[in-house]
Order: C-alpha cells, then sequence, then structure tokens
C-alpha cells in the first residue's frame, strides 16, 4: 500500500545498517528503522536493527524517535506505516514509509531475527 503524498521505498533501499543487530552509537546513527507492528507480531521475526513500537503507541513515544536521522516505517505489509509516516511527517520527522512492509523484507532475504528459540518468520 502506497500514496502519491507519502515518500516510499522498497526493502532493498533500506541501509544495511538495519541487518545486524549490533548497536551503532548515537552519533553514528544516520537513520531509524520503525518496526509499527503489533507485540506478537514483532515476537515471531523483525530486522536485527529495527526499533519498535507499536503503531497505537507512537505519539506517546514520540520523544524516543530522532528529529535528525531519516525514519524507515515498516509494518507487515504497508496499511499502518502509511498512517504513521502520514502523523510523523506532520509533526516534522522526515518518515519514509517501506512499501510491502515486513512481507517484502523476508521475500528479499533480508535478516529475520524472533524472540526466544523460535526461528524467524513473517509469513
Amino acid at each position: 500500500m502506497t500514496s502519491p503524498h507519502v515518500p516510499s521505498v522498497s526493502v532493498d533501499a533500506v541501509p544495511s545498517e538495519f541487518d545486524s543487530s549490533e548497536p551503532t552509537t548515537a552519533d553514528a546513527a544516520r537513520a531509524i528503522l520503525l518496526d509499527v507492528r503489533e507485540d506478537d507480531e514483532w515476537q515471531l521475526g523483525h530486522a536485527p536493527g529495527a526499533m519498535h513500537i507499536p503503531m497505537v503507541d507512537v505519539p506517546a513515544r514520540v520523544d524516543e524517535l530522532d528529529y535528525d536521522v531519516d525514519l524507515y516505517v515498516i509494518c507487515r505489509q504497508g496499511g499502518r506505516s502509511l498512517q504513521v509516516v502520514e502523523y510523523l511527517t506532520h509533526i516534522g520527522f522526515d518518515a519514509i514509509q517501506v512499501h510491502g512492509g515486513m512481507v517484502a523484507w523476508q521475500q528479499a532475504g533480508r535478516p529475520l531475527i524472533a524472540d526466544g528459540d523460535q526461528q524467524a518468520k513473517i509469513y
């Protein structure tokens, strides 16, 4: 799901720094990958370097985000991320929707990790 007035990129255009869970220093961070899916979806599988804030919590937790970096927003397929990008750009963030979401992420072969001992999967 996309919209002509919302910035969007394919999963291939998302920086490779999110393919690793190795922490980057705050000074080195050029971008944030914000996963806005629900907790149970996150636990099943997510990008190693992503930050998790469920969509409904974004307004209350916006102070955890950095206005000075690119903010890539991802959900399962694009509907929630589209809404979150619209909100974040309205309040001054440089937010970009990741087209196709985590389904496209997995299909592209980008790395996934899961909470616990289970194998990571999106679909």
